[in-house]
């Protein structure tokens, strides 16, 4: 079935189903959670989903990132090397992949989560010296063009210097 170019989705009206805190991360209460899971990216790395939780606290591991904007409710969250920081409706914040955060529901919380799977080193170390590249490479192609009379009245300048560069 091939993929449609828009998915949409009322964060607030989504149904979710049980979705249980590892008993062995529950520090306080007996938090309940829920989630679904909406949609994915292009690539199959990256998913949405909405998850909600009742009171209580717990430890949480991420095994990649995730970013949460809070739609409801607040939570308490503080990482091993960060201090405590409370996330109310229209509040995001970025877990980094590999790391550990406790979270203390009060009531109640739900968020909208974009999860993002870890790529191999293999795969993001060229990604990365590539962007690095095509950064200094822009600053240098900045620099030079800037210093060239008339350089606002022709557009296609940056685009023959790249060319030129390349050969």
């Amino acid at each position: 079935m091939p993929k449609t170019s828009i998915k949409a989705a009322s964060l607030d009206h989504i149904e979710l189903d049980p979705a249980p805190i590892r008993p062995e991360w529950i520090l306080e209460g007996q938090p309940m959670a829920r989630c679904r899971h909406w949609s994915d990216s292009s690539d199959g790395t990256t998913s949405a989903m909405v998850w909600d939780c009742t009171a209580g606290r717990f430890r949480w591991y991420f095994g990649g990132d995730e970013i949460v904007h809070i739609i409801a409710g607040e939570v308490v969250v503080k990482g091993d090397d960060t201090p405590a920081r409370t996330l109310r409706p229209g509040d995001a914040a970025l877990f980094r992949a590999g790391t550990w955060a406790t979270w203390h529901v009060p009531h109640y919380v739900r968020k909208h989560a974009i999860c993002r799977d870890s790529l191999p080193t293999a795969i993001t170390l060229p990604l990365k010296v590539t962007k690095k590249a095509a950064r200094l490479a822009n600053r240098l192609i900045d620099r030079v063009v800037h210093r060239i009379p008339g350089y606002a009245a022709n557009e296609n300048l940056p685009f023959v210097l790249v060319g030129a560069m390349v050969l």
